[in-house]
């Protein structure tokens, strides 16, 4: 009886934890080359996993890359905010005879994708995590 009660808070926790990383969705990069033997590179990460990790990162580095953005860093941060707020949209869509380039808004998310003779990539964002990302940036900003 104890060892069922342990497994099962043991897989409320896993339960729980995987519900929470996976709260705000997962950042999506796919990358197809189109050579002889193209290889295929595809990457999952969970979004609420981004902040986070950045909190970790050593703080000199953290501050060097948050001076580096610092001034687009509220605009970054209002920019998602506002987003979000809005309908699904196609932001911006260039194409011509050799490549195709879409940035858009779908599901809060923002998603990039290039078709090119040479490669295929798609990017996909929560525009919540970018909006996280630059908060955790500016906090690293040193005070005025």
């Amino acid at each position: 009886m104890l060892l069922a009660k342990i497994a099962c808070g043991f897989a409320c926790t896993v339960v729980l934890a995987g519900a929470y990383t996976f709260r705000e969705g997962v950042i999506r990069i796919s990358v197809d080359e189109h050579k002889f033997n193209g290889e295929h590179h595809h990457l999952i990460v969970p979004a609420a996993a981004i902040p986070l990790a950045a909190r970790f990162v050593p703080d000199r580095e953290i501050q060097r890359a948050a001076e580096q953005a610092a001034l687009l860093l509220p605009a970054l941060r209002e920019f998602a905010k506002q987003l979000r707020r809005m309908p699904d949209a196609d932001l911006v869509e260039i194409r011509d005879d050799r490549q195709h380039v879409q940035l858009r808004t779908e599901a809060g998310m923002l998603r990039i994708d290039v078709d090119s003779p040479e490669e295929t990539v798609h990017v996909s964002c929560p525009l919540v995590t970018i909006e996280d990302l630059a908060e955790e940036l500016a906090s690293r900003l040193p005070a005025a």
